[in-house]
């Protein structure tokens, strides 16, 4: 599917413009998406920004005056934890561990299943790789201590999720939380601006598409610019 951002202005007129096409409609809750149908193909999604809801029955949106979360980005080697309070990013911390063998750019957790771990370097990144772990959890602990936490954005691959959930210090929320959300964007290097970027990331809308999809898009696109040519200065003012 095609991505692409898209103007939270005009949400409210692309679900009225959707729901006069009478598409099966199914809204995602884990992932705050709309899925639009016809004849059980997926012709376009629309993911909304994590500062608005959706009501089914309504078939519309609500802003909501506040909301706390935390965004987990991980890593081989380097991670970014931060607390949001009504969206805006408080605190923030960045990881780094000896995790990646130099030569082959391979992490020690998925060199031990094919080479053990005899060497005095992997040993070393072995224990640098539980450590790294336990210093999340210690700050998410703080967090979820401290603050109140309505949802749980995480981006993590499946290879190093057990090592998050297995750590000596425990991760404050079990890993079936409903909370949680998996951040819908590859992100390759976890610093503090990427933290801030997903952050704007996620409170942008975006929609994606197929091929059918396209075209439908472009009537909606077609409608919207119909309707501002109708709109005179005089009706403006």
């Amino acid at each position: 599917m095609r991505r692409e951002i898209f103007d939270k202005n005009l949400i409210e007129k692309f679900l009225v413009f959707m729901q006069s096409r009478n598409f099966e409609v199914l809204f995602e809750a884990k992932k705050n998406q709309l899925v639009y149908y016809s004849e059980s193909e997926a012709l376009m999604k629309l993911r909304l920004p994590l500062d608005l809801e959706f009501d089914p029955e309504k078939n519309q949106t609500n802003l909501l005056d506040f909301k706390h979360y935390v965004l987990v980005l991980i890593r081989s080697g380097i991670a970014a934890v931060g607390y949001f309070e009504n969206f805006i990013n408080t605190d923030h911390k960045v990881f780094r561990a000896y995790m990646v063998r130099k030569k082959q750019g391979k992490s020690q957790i998925k060199y031990l299943k094919t080479k053990g771990k005899s060497r005095a370097g992997s040993r070393v990144r072995l224990s640098e790789t539980l450590e790294f772990f336990e210093e999340i959890n210690i700050r998410l602990s703080s967090y979820f201590k401290d603050f109140r936490v309505d949802q749980i954005g995480i981006t993590c691959s499946e290879t190093l999720m057990p090592y998050l959930f297995g750590s000596k210090e425990e991760t404050p929320f079990d890993k079936k939380d409903p909370r949680i959300f998996k951040i819908p964007k590859h992100i390759q290097n976890p610093t503090y601006e990427e933290l801030l970027k997903t952050n704007d990331f996620l409170l942008s809308a975006e929609i994606k598409y197929n091929d059918k999809g396209e075209e439908l898009w472009k009537d909606f696109l077609a409608s919207v610019d119909e309707k501002n040519e109708k709109i005179s200065p005089e009706d403006n003012w």
